[in-house]
């Protein structure tokens, strides 16, 4: 009789996951009210530096969290059901949907774009294309928006399929090596140290050192680096999952008030290369990426053992909003822009506007899921056949992540 316990689902990293797509709403309504330049060529009359605060914050750890957690987790497709059962899951839960969705996505946005930037220029809202920023010459109208993460994971499943497949002619024993530097700079204190420099070489040749994602069909190298450094990290911790998580968990707190001070550094360094002395300050860049990505690596681990930490079990509310993140993710900038449109001439400040597109692209985004995905074809697409009864109805403790 076999007496191996059987996995147990970490609710604790779909809370974490929940909360990281519902973060996405509240960074795209603060882009429509930055003060310093805009990714994105529209922008409300009522503008705040706290927007300018939010996008940097929020854009520091939200997706690295996400990349470390979908290496993770594709590393564990791989282990209960093999390469090809893997890619087969990755297939169906990100390149189908993105297959279906990004057509009628691309237009609903494309359209209300166009009307914001209008309403943006003119005052009034309205479609002229002549204001739509110019690409490079040659180059293609249309890009992946914010569906570039799902994008960008398949392919990276691909080539974890791939590494796999083609593993047997690498020798075990440079295997276990790379393995095992991956666990040290999990484990010690100074590995982000390392982890981060590679960003800050490749976010050296970006303006102020910051890697944005262009939603490109080809992304440059960059962004591969960017987003597949933190995803094979994700993928050499669930090797060695219950020593390196548990890690994470009982450092914590110092994992998030190291990555705090880096932060403050990456804000002091933003505002020394923008001021009168930016002359004096060497390869500034270079600097403001490393503290940056420093932030990046040091929240990403504080925010995973956080929520191993304080939040392992599963309860209603967070279910709930696991379970609709995906369609909330899918569709949220339609709200964002949409709302941003109808309370663009409110007599409001931009705090107030920010308030209340975050609540009602939320509400709306939930209430779709609700009334039209949860209990559809569509629900099984994006969240899987969730098998009937469940046991975890029964809250369970996630193993090994008690800190000590």
């Amino acid at each position: 009789m076999n007496n191996a316990p059987t996995p147990q689902r970490l609710h604790a990293l779909d809370n974490l996951r929940a909360l990281m797509m519902w973060l996405g709403i509240v960074l795209h309504v603060a882009i429509n009210h930055l003060t310093v330049d805009s990714p994105l060529p529209w922008r409300d009359p009522k503008t705040s530096p706290v927007a300018d605060l939010l996008l940097l914050f929020i854009h520091s750890f939200r997706m690295p969290v996400f990349f470390v957690l979908a290496g993770f987790f594709v590393a564990l497709l791989v282990e209960r059901r093999g390469a090809h059962g893997m890619l087969k899951n990755r297939s169906l839960r990100l390149a189908l949907p993105f297959a279906i969705f990004w057509p009628p996505l691309f237009v609903g946005t494309a359209v209300l774009a166009m009307a914001y930037i209008h309403l943006t220029v003119r005052g009034v809202p309205g479609i002229d294309t002549a204001l739509t920023p110019a690409r490079q010459p040659g180059g293609s109208p249309f890009n992946t928006m914010h569906l570039w993460f799902l994008y960008q994971l398949f392919w990276l499943s691909v080539l974890a399929w791939a590494g796999v497949r083609l593993q047997r002619f690498v020798p075990a024993r440079l295997r276990n090596a790379v393995a095992r530097g991956f666990a040290v700079l999990a484990e010690r204190r100074w590995g982000f140290v390392v982890l981060a420099l590679p960003l800050a070489v490749t976010g050296a040749f970006h303006p102020s050192g910051f890697v944005m994602e262009s939603g490109a069909f080809l992304p440059p190298f960059s962004e591969w680096m960017q987003s597949g450094l933190f995803f094979v990290f994700g993928w050499y911790v669930h090797r060695d999952q219950e020593r390196l998580l548990a890690r994470f968990a009982a450092r914590c707190k110092g994992l998030a008030f190291t990555g705090l001070a880096f932060f403050v550094v990456t804000l002091a360094l933003l505002d020394a290369m923008r001021g009168p002395g930016a002359h004096r300050l060497p390869h500034p860049e270079f600097w403001i990426a490393f503290a940056y990505n420093a932030t990046s690596w040091l929240w990403s681990m504080a925010l995973i053992g956080g929520f191993l930490r304080y939040l392992p079990r599963q309860n209603a509310v967070l279910a709930y909003l696991s379970h609709s993140a995906y369609w909330v993710y899918l569709v949220h900038m339609l709200g964002t822009i949409g709302f941003g449109i109808l309370l663009f001439h409110a007599p409001l400040g931009a705090l107030a506007k920010m308030g209340l597109n975050i609540a009602a692209t939320s509400l709306v985004a939930l209430a779709s899921y609700q009334l039209l995905v949860r209990h559809t074809v569509i629900g099984r697409l994006l969240n899987g056949q969730r098998a009937a009864n469940r046991s975890s109805k029964k809250s369970t403790k996630a193993r090994v992540f008690a800190a000590r």
